[in-house]
Order: structure tokens, then sequence, then C-alpha cells
């Protein structure tokens, strides 16, 4: 189920995990293997993670795997996770070759194990994978989600809400959206969906440099080849956001020609989200939810913007919205 101690480092760099924490998996995985009880622990979830793969968008996510990954044992000091997906590798290339993924998207795609790693690190100071990230991980390793140059894109379905208020926008006398680009045309266009319906959902990965518009144009292109290639049997109306880089209060404390209001402007607006994500925000910035809003640093404009919002009394929103996908 895993791979031996001598080639356990290579695919472990193929997985960018950080160099720190190879050794230490490597010199880990005798407990996994030694141990008969942590065998069938790690069974268990990786049967969780493939098997369910997304042969239809939206699959949704395993049940209990971050419950279940929880149980195993203190002296995997928190990488059993690691292991979890490491075991899952054979059967996420299995399906991507199926599939005709090129080798380089399932590379990247697959490099968010390593990614994931290193925001586990940033926030508690250790190596390994906290419960949490089971549910975020399982869509790359069942072949749900796919890293297309600077964006992520998920083969996901229309909850009651979006599809409600895709539905109900006047978009006769909005703007259309450039069918290579995702950039506004100036023409309008019509979409009607229902819940249920598959679309496809758009992640922003950190650790990927700037979120510039030229990046985002070679995404969405390649992302309009990609998945009439690779999963011709599934139609996506219109591509959809949740993030809170889409709550428009970000836009009066950034400059209109910044990367993140030019990322808004792709979007139609979809729902209010009357629920504040202040954590959400100061997570994804500063790198830990519960920080303390008087110490937020105050370096770069993103930075001022959430932390200054936050000690006047304001709120953070998750920002949802959506663009046509198909003509």
């Amino acid at each position: 189920m895993l791979p031996d101690a001598d080639d356990l480092p290579e695919l472990l760099l193929d997985l960018a995990v950080p160099h720190e924490d190879i050794n230490q998996v490597v010199a880990l995985r005798k407990t996994v293997t030694a141990d008969p009880g942590v065998q069938r622990l790690l069974a268990e979830c990786a049967d969780e993670v493939t098997g369910a793969t997304a042969t239809k968008a939206g699959a949704g996510d395993p049940s209990g795997l971050g419950e279940l990954a929880a149980t195993a044992p203190a002296a995997l000091d928190g990488y059993f996770l690691v292991y979890v997906f490491l075991a899952a590798v054979p059967h996420a290339r299995a399906y991507h070759h199926a599939r005709g993924v090129p080798a380089d998207v399932s590379r990247r795609t697959l490099a968010d194990l390593g990614r994931g790693m290193t925001l586990h690190r940033r926030r508690y100071g250790r190596g390994g994978l906290a419960p949490l990230q089971a549910s975020w991980l399982t869509r790359h390793f069942r072949g749900e989600l796919y890293q297309l140059g600077r964006l992520q894109y998920e083969r996901a379905r229309l909850g009651e809400h979006t599809a409600r208020a895709i539905t109900a926008t006047d978009t006769d006398t909005g703007t259309g959206t450039n069918t290579d680009t995702g950039t506004d045309t100036g023409t309008g266009h019509a979409v009607s969906v229902a819940p249920g319906q598959p679309c496809l959902n758009l992640h922003i990965p950190d650790y990927c440099g700037p979120l510039t518009p030229t990046a985002c144009d070679r995404s969405l292109a390649l992302a309009r080849e990609f998945f009439p290639q690779h999963f011709p049997e599934e139609q996506y109306p219109v591509a959809t956001c949740h993030s809170w880089l889409l709550d428009p209060q970000l836009r009066r404390y950034l400059p209109a020609d910044s990367n993140i209001v030019r990322f808004q402007d792709r979007f139609r607006p979809g729902y209010v989200d009357p629920e504040p994500a202040d954590t959400t925000a100061v997570r994804f910035v500063f790198g830990a939810p519960d920080l303390p809003v008087r110490d937020l640093p105050r370096r770069t404009s993103v930075e001022r913007a959430v932390g200054d919002h936050l000690r006047a009394g304001g709120h953070w929103y998750l920002g949802h919205g959506w663009i046509p996908w198909e003509r």
C-alpha cells in the first residue's frame, strides 16, 4: 500500500512535501507498517478517499475521514493523514491516466499535499496535516479538482442558493464574459440553471504567485480546453467562486487596478452571505484564524485592509460570484 522506504523520498518530492518533513515521514513509515491496527486504520481511511472516485461532478466529501484519522496513534506525530494520501496516490494517478490527464497536470494537482503540509506548519509550527484538511485534499486524490495554471477547478454541483441567484440575475442587462479568458465583453448572456447541475468551482491556491490578470486569463483558457477533452460527458453552464476575496468591501481599501479588484470584476454577483467570515480572511492572509486583531501586521495593502477593517469594528464576508461557462 505504501512505497518502500527507498522509493518514498522521491514520491514525497513529486508531491511537493517540504524538505524538512521528508526524513520524518520516511522514518515514521516503520510505525505504520509494523502495527496491524494502524495498517487497518490506514486501509479504511484510504478507502474513504478512493472508494468514491468522482465519476460524476460533485460526488461529495468522504464521511468521517478527519474523525477516523484523528484516532491514529500519537506516535505518528500528526503525519497519519500524509500516509493516507500517499496510499491513495496510485489510485489517483490511475484515474488521471484513464481520463487522459497530462502528467504535468496530475503532478501539480497532487502536489497540493505538500502545500497543505506547508500551511499546517505555518499555522501550528510542526509537520503533518490536521484532520480538518482531510476533506479538502480528498478532492484532489479522487479526481474532483485540478490545478490548471494559477487557479484550481473543482467539478462540483450548484447549490440551491447559488442556482437561485444566477437564475434571478437580470443577465440581459449585464455584461458578458469572453469564452477564452473570462473577461468582460460587454454583451449580455442569459443563464438558467437549477440546483444540482454540474458546475466548475474556482479556487485560489496560496504560494502560486500574484493573482495577475494575465495568469488568470491563461488559467481560464487552459480550463476551457481541459474539461471538454477529459470530461466530455459533463456540461458546465457556469463557473462559480466562493471566497472572501470576492467581498466587495475590499474595493474600499484597494485600488481599482489591483489584482484582487480586477479578479472580482470577472464575476457577476451571486447570493449575499449574511454570516461574517472574519476568521477566514485572517487565516488566509496571516496564516492562523485566531490571531489577535489588534496585533495583525500592516506590511502589505491586503494586510492593512483586513486588519484595519476589523479594528474599526467591521466584518469580512464570503463573496459568491459566477461567470457563464458554456455558450
